[in-house]
């Protein structure tokens, strides 16, 4: 099953992208909604895909910080549709972004139980960094993007 991946254009389509990155990210540990949102939002990328009745599935969302590098932020898949490479198709889909943003590296702040995932994709862990609400383990990762000529 193809996938289609949209970029967020309107505050309906970013509803509902909040919705699954509490519904993944922050409700399980009783955070609040506004927990899974920034004040960089309208300056960034965010990916998503559907499911057939409409809800997003999966989303992730890149950002600019300094120097041309870019972050991606707030990767979910809900857990109905794990496993089935739509994490990587969001990558894939922010990572193209960056590309053509210019960008020369993608960081990123990978919880202990992606890891693996982020590794798969040619990332790679700088360092241990933070404890997410003294219970979540998080790592620095990059990865420098290589320009086809």
């Amino acid at each position: 099953m193809n996938h289609q991946v949209h970029i967020s254009r309107n505050p309906e389509e970013f509803e509902k992208i909040l919705e699954l990155r509490f519904k993944v990210l922050r409700a399980p540990w009783n955070q609040s909604k506004a927990s899974a949102t920034d004040e960089k939002e309208n300056e960034s990328y965010n990916a998503y895909i559907l499911s057939s009745e409409g809800g997003v599935i999966a989303c992730g969302r890149l950002q600019e910080n300094e120097n041309k590098v870019g972050q991606i932020r707030y990767m979910a898949v809900d857990a109905n549709w794990q496993g089935k490479g739509l994490g990587k198709t969001i990558l894939e889909t922010l990572e193209t972004k960056a590309k053509e943003l210019g960008f020369k590296k993608i960081e990123l702040q990978a919880r202990e139980n992606a890891l693996e995932f982020y590794k798969s994709n040619k990332y790679s862990i700088d360092e241990k960094s933070f404890l997410l609400w003294g219970q979540i383990q998080h790592y620095k990762m990059s990865k420098t993007l290589n320009f086809e000529p």
